[in-house]
C-alpha cells in the first residue's frame, strides 16, 4: 500500500466521509475482484465503528480516476477521519490488511 497527500470531501465521493475512517473503493463493473473486494470492505466496515465503505464506478467517473491516478479496478484507498488519505493498494485486498491499514487511519 502507499501512500498520496490526497484529501478528500463528501462533495467528491458522493457520499459523507466516515466519521473515523472511509474505505474507498474504485471498481468496474465486469471486475470479479471488485465484488470480492466490496465484500471484504463492506465485512471490515461493519465491524470497526464509525468507518464506512464508499465504492465508486470507475468507469462513470473517469475524470476523478485520472486526477487521482487510478490505474485499475479495484483500488482501495483508506482515509482518515477528515478525509486524508492515508493508504493506497490495487487488487483484491486481504481482510487482516485493511484492519492493519485502518489502525494508521483512526
Amino acid at each position: 500500500m502507499t501512500v498520496s497527500e490526497q484529501t478528500w470531501s463528501a462533495a467528491q465521493l458522493g457520499e459523507e466521509l466516515g466519521e473515523r475512517a472511509t474505505l474507498v473503493q474504485f471498481s468496474s463493473a465486469f471486475c470479479a475482484p471488485c465484488r470480492a473486494t466490496r465484500r471484504v470492505l463492506d465485512e471490515v466496515a461493519a465491524m470497526v465503528p464509525g468507518v464506512s465503505h464508499v465504492e465508486i464506478d470507475a468507469e462513470a467517473r473517469l475524470d476523478l480516476v485520472r486526477d487521482v491516478g487510478v490505474l485499475k479496478t479495484p483500488t482501495v484507498l483508506v482515509l482518515d477521519a477528515r478525509g486524508r488519505e492515508v493508504r493506497r493498494a490495487s487488487g483484491q485486498p486481504r481482510k487482516a490488511d485493511v484492519i492493519a491499514a485502518l489502525g494508521e487511519a483512526v
